[in-house]
């Protein structure tokens, strides 16, 4: 694919920027599922959340263009190939892993409206309805306004300009493939389908990927391209569920039991690989000394925040104090990811335990210096910030990344034991 040419001479009609339903990330649909059959009636609030105030997105990306990018997600549904797919494929080992009652409402399904508002050089982009229907905005919302600012700094760039833009990320994409492939046992999944440079550019990267890499190339997180290109779809669950059951905690007791009731629910539908503990919601240290006990026999923890090393070090002291064999247990490294820091942790628990890395922004949208500043990577989220009319709270291990109003972060912290985690900063 001559991606250069494709950028140079593209019309959105031609190339809209989510272009399926299934363009979103594996854990939202295994998710969906979850929240379809748990909590189908609770109402919840996505919110658009730029960290990088620095990045204006309403000089950047134009309104009527963002406008008419989020109506057109608004009309897929699922083809009956994607249908199909999710119905019959294999998936962590188990045919069928969607049950028909949630494929048949899914099918079914348009996205609900949105709420867009140019707030000074910033937009407010909101999702308001039922929690199975609002969820799947996150990574779409996300693609669409990651691709359109850098459709904003393409646009007055020529066809060779823009070959010799592209030729230089791919050489810095296979440089880093080429460094991948010294790691005895690596074990690597793309994703980067929130945060990066364009649809296009993923597919390529995953292909790149691939090729490069081999069987230690474990899959993507995106379902359309894991289709496509015959991969595995790679993803287990996120911060949004403790996030949403803690909001909806009538009392303290229930609060400090929200993150465990999130996983016994998990723990009823699925086994083996797909039991992956996320423990960094309301501070890891604190999540592993109050756990029950069964949740020690889960396959592994991904590590998502703070001090990767340090997390990693308390899980596997966490699994010998409940009796576990950390050499069988699984880490996965998902964290601002590149490939100094995978070559690092690689080196330091390979052996240990089992090691696995989900790579991201880094993997997807690594255009730092390419043309300035201008198409770096910054950080955007689309958070979960109310349930039923009341605020999440997110805690984290990297202060960063915390949110939440001041007096609710207050009583999560006192209700959860944790104090201030420290500011490491966020790139992406």
């Amino acid at each position: 694919m001559d991606i250069a040419t494709r950028v140079w001479s593209h019309k959105w009609k031609l190339d809209p920027i989510v272009r399926s339903l299934i363009d979103t990330d594996f854990y939202k649909l295994l998710m969906c599922q979850s929240v379809f059959r748990n909590r189908p009636d609770v109402t919840v609030t996505f919110s658009l959340i730029n960290r990088t105030t620095a990045v204006p997105l309403a000089h950047l990306i134009d309104e009527g263009e963002l406008r008419e990018q989020l109506d057109h997600i608004r009309t897929l549904s699922l083809t009956r190939g994607e249908s199909t797919w999710m119905r019959g494929n294999t998936f962590y080992g188990k045919r069928s892993i969607f049950r028909p009652d949630f494929m048949d409402w899914l099918e079914g399904l348009r996205l609900p409206p949105y709420h867009l508002e140019r707030v000074g050089d910033q937009y407010e982009l909101t999702f308001e309805g039922a929690w199975p229907e609002v969820m799947l905005w996150e990574i779409p919302a996300l693609a669409t306004i990651m691709e359109l600012r850098a459709r904003a700094v393409l646009l007055d760039m020529g066809r060779f300009e823009l070959q010799v833009l592209y030729a230089r990320a791919m050489t810095r994409v296979w440089e880093k493939i080429e460094r991948l492939r010294r790691l005895d046992g690596l074990r690597i999944a793309d994703f980067g389908t929130r945060r990066r440079h364009g649809f296009l550019w993923q597919d390529w990267c995953v292909q790149a990927m691939s090729e490069g890499l081999g069987d230690r190339f474990i899959g993507t997180s995106n379902c359309l391209i894991a289709k496509t290109r015959d991969l595995e779809a790679i993803g287990t669950n996120a911060h949004e569920l403790p996030m949403v059951y803690a909001a909806l905690a009538r009392d303290d007791t229930e609060l400090a039991r929200a993150p465990y009731d999130v996983l016994a629910d998990w723990h009823e539908e699925h086994d083996g690989n797909l039991r992956i503990i996320l423990p960094d919601t309301y501070g890891t240290e604190r999540f592993l000394e109050r756990a029950p006990d069964w949740l020690a026999s889960w396959t592994g923890i991904r590590v998502d925040s703070g001090d990767p090393a340090a997390a990693a070090e308390a899980a596997i002291a966490w699994w010998r104090a409940r009796g576990e064999d950390p050499s069988g247990k699984l880490l996965i490294f998902s964290d601002g990811l590149d490939v100094e820091v995978i070559e690092s942790l690689h080196a330091r628990f390979s052996g240990r335990v089992r090691v696995s890395f989900g790579w991201g922004t880094m993997l997807t949208n690594d255009f730092r210096g390419l043309v300035g500043d201008r198409l770096a990577p910054f950080s955007l989220v689309c958070k979960a910030v109310a349930a039923d009319g009341r605020p999440t709270v997110k805690l984290s291990d990297n202060a960063a990344k915390a949110m939440g109003p001041e007096a609710e972060v207050e009583r999560y912290r006192r209700v959860f034991g944790v104090g201030v985690s420290e500011d490491m900063g966020v790139v992406v």
